[in-house]
């Protein structure tokens, strides 16, 4: 059994040095066409693998300790040694250097030794002692030449010169692998007082693989290659590691347990190899293994830690996403940001009528309570300003790098899982801002991370430009088209009044009965008035201002509207304050009026819609709360208050607008709270009568605050 393991492996090292030669035969012929010809490497490069060819070629025909193989091992190696002393000629380091060229004599001077050895074993060593005592003696020099090949190997990477050592770093990773398997040979055969077979057999496929590189490092073009695995196959390998690595170890704690003997062991080993198994199954698997594993490749085994172009790729389809899957484009723009850092959850917040932000969407983040007023005005200029990022847990730590950790949102500090901030800037306008959650492997975010956000929000930023134009221009073409209808109602209708008014007029003059006379002088009258009403209502559309104001009671509004609008839906006001407000009295009616049709429609039948009327002294306000449906985020921004988007089959789209235009043209500001599921809260607010003259001009604004 002994003897065919042997042969397989004398039929081995036959095969690796002919292998061996043939790569260095080729790595001349590469050498010598495209190789450096200014070089001072370059002849004795190629004399040396000429030398080390001839070495594999008597090695795999006469065997290891054949004389002649044995003399040709120390030619090679001085051939390799007086190569690394003209590598150092590459930047003029053979002459300033001067300690290297007698420690490359030393070297030469202890591989020398090893003829005098050769002599001595082929005429003196014919009895084991000696024999042994040369093999170990042999072995020992072998091994301070190695040790004294590598050391000059490392001086000379390590102090060359930036230019310089991208040239050498081939060409020095070759030899490094020469010397280093050498040692270990060699070592071998020291502390085991014979020459491993195998190790012997395999040196002939060491110097096949090195001489790849060294034919790779003669050319000038060499500086610009290195060895780069992408992100999947060194992820896949590491995970390879770790498996293989637990496998290894569960296997020698079952061998282990063998040793208790009979049935106990039995037990014992297939228990433990059950636990194991179990343990491997819910551990494996696990995402936050999978997140280590990735971030400790990415650290240690990469200079970058993203794959831009796999990551621009994946940005890109997740954007172009179609619309028919039911995620807006800005719940895409927060999946495509929050995947570049794996994160699981984000929100985004846009700019609202009045230049604050507001909650705009949630991907995968619903529980966290944003507010109506996310942030402040001076924290969005520094995020515009700066382009800043913001490392939420370094605001927690105390870290105040840009005059953060005053501006920052407590409601985003107290959120244990808020991670990082990143501004969508576009012009060098902030549009938006993305709020990202902490990864499942946490980790600090570096300037990797920061330069990668901050390019992804620009980006963004100039998607969400895009869709806010194209949807002003799908708006301008509807008023368009809503004008040109209009202008035709309105000729009309102008017709019908003044027909109406000549009726009436006729009427006065030749009605014969008093009584009916009467009766239609009112009716024609009010027909008349109503569509002039109408008229002048459909003239002030766009107008920025009402035509007429004075002093009102939002507690009498209030009764009357809720007087009216009771007769077809329970309608209740839940607290009257006195408030008196400057407005004009028929608009803020037609406005409260939309608002409360809105919530009836939105409630059902037996659901009581509530009217409170409050003021905090400086400011009256009225709100309309309903425990309707609610409204999703996504309509309350883009749909709500654009006119001919209703959620309703019938409706028109223009109530909301309408109320919000009204009260805008009196110095009013409209707001909306709105969840899903629990209801809606429609606020109008107004500076009180005293203090009316101390608020110039109107406070166009609308908030809305949505889980």
């Amino acid at each position: 059994m002994s003897g065919g393991v042997d042969n397989i492996w004398i039929l081995l090292a036959f095969a690796f040095h002919i292998a061996g030669a043939a790569a260095c035969c080729v790595a001349i012929a590469w050498i010598m066409r495209r190789g450096d010809a200014k070089r001072t490497d370059r002849i004795p490069l190629v004399a040396a693998l000429t030398i080390t060819a001839g070495w594999s070629v008597s090695h795999a025909a006469l065997g290891p300790l054949n004389g002649l193989t044995a003399w040709l091992e120390i030619v090679r190696n001085l051939s390799w040694i007086y190569v690394i002393f003209k590598l150092y000629a590459n930047d003029g380091r053979d002459q300033s250097m001067r300690p290297i060229r007698p420690v490359a004599f030393a070297l030469g001077f202890v591989e020398c030794l090893q003829a005098v050895l050769i002599v001595i074993a082929t005429s003196y060593a014919t009895t084991p002692e000696p024999a042994l005592l040369v093999l170990q003696i042999m072995a020992m020099l072998r091994i301070l030449v190695a040790i004294g090949a590598l050391v000059l190997l490392h001086n000379l990477y390590v102090g060359a010169a930036q230019p310089v050592r991208q040239t050498l770093r081939w060409t020095t990773a070759a030899f490094a692998a020469l010397w280093a398997f050498d040692l270990n040979v060699y070592t071998i055969a020291y502390l085991g007082s014979t020459l491993p077979v195998e190790m012997m057999a395999v040196r002939g496929l060491v110097v096949a693989t090195a001489a790849i590189p060294l034919a790779i490092g003669s050319s000038g073009s060499s500086a610009a290659m290195r060895l780069k695995p992408s992100r999947a196959v060194t992820f896949q390998t590491l995970s390879l590691l770790v498996i293989g690595a637990y496998l290894l170890v569960m296997v020698g704690i079952a061998q282990s347990l063998s040793m208790l003997g009979g049935d106990i062991a039995r037990l014992t080993q297939v228990g433990f190899t059950f636990a194991a198994t179990v343990v491997a199954l819910l551990w494996l698997p696990s995402k936050r293994l999978r997140g280590w594993v990735k971030v400790t490749a990415v650290k240690h085994l990469f200079q970058h830690r993203y794959d831009y172009r796999a990551e621009w790729l994946r940005f890109t389809r997740t954007i172009a996403e179609d619309r028919e899957d039911g995620h807006s484009l800005h719940e895409r723009a927060v999946k495509a940001m929050a995947d570049i850092t794996d994160s699981p959850a984000g929100l985004l917040l846009v700019r609202d009528d009045n230049g604050g932000f507001e909650l705009a969407s949630r991907w995968k983040w619903g529980a966290l309570e944003v507010p109506a007023s996310p942030i402040s005005n001076d924290f969005s200029q520094l995020l515009e300003r700066d382009l800043f990022i913001v490392d939420v847990d370094d605001a927690r730590g105390g870290s105040d790098r840009k005059g953060e950790l005053s501006l920052i949102p407590q409601w985003l500090v107290d959120e244990p899982k808020a991670w990082a901030m990143v501004p969508l800037v576009h012009f060098d306008r902030l549009t938006g801002i993305i709020v990202l959650a902490r990864p499942s492997d946490p980790r600090r975010l570096d300037w990797e991370d920061f330069d990668l956000l901050r390019i992804v929000g620009q980006q963004l930023a100039s998607y969400l430009a895009e869709q806010s134009v194209q949807q002003a221009l799908m708006e301008a073409a509807r008023f368009d088209e809503f004008n040109r209808r209009i202008a035709f109602v309105m000729h009309d209708v102008k017709n019908l009044a003044s027909q109406l008014s000549l009726l009436a007029r006729n009427a006065e003059l030749h009605a014969e009965k008093p009584e009916f006379r009467a009766d239609m002088l009112v009716t024609l009258r009010k027909s008349s008035e109503k569509l002039n009403n109408l008229i002048a209502r459909l003239n002030r559309y766009g107008t920025s201002a009402s035509d007429h104001r004075e002093t009102i009671s939002l507690s009498d509004l209030a009764r009357q509207v809720c007087e009216r609008m009771g007769k077809l839906h329970p309608v209740q006001v839940i607290a009257e304050d006195e408030v008196e407000v400057v407005a004009d009295r028929e608009n803020l009616e037609q406005a409260l009026i939309h608002l409360v049709q809105n919530a009836i429609d939105a409630s059902e039948a037996e659901q009581t819609v509530f009217i409170e009327v409050s003021t905090d002294k400086l400011k009256g306000r009225i709100q309309v709360v309903d425990s309707g449906a609610g409204m999703t985020p996504e309509f309350v921004r883009s749909g709500l208050f654009k006119p001919f988007v209703s959620s309703k089959s019938s409706g028109f789209g223009i109530g909301a607008y309408e109320a919000r235009e009204l009260v805008r043209a009196m110095g009013g500001r409209l707001d909306v709270e709105s969840r899903e599921g629990l209801g809606t809260r429609f606020s109008i607010t107004f500076p009180l009568n005293e203090v009316s003259d101390l608020f110039k001009g109107p406070d166009d604004a609308i908030t809305s605050e949505v889980a």
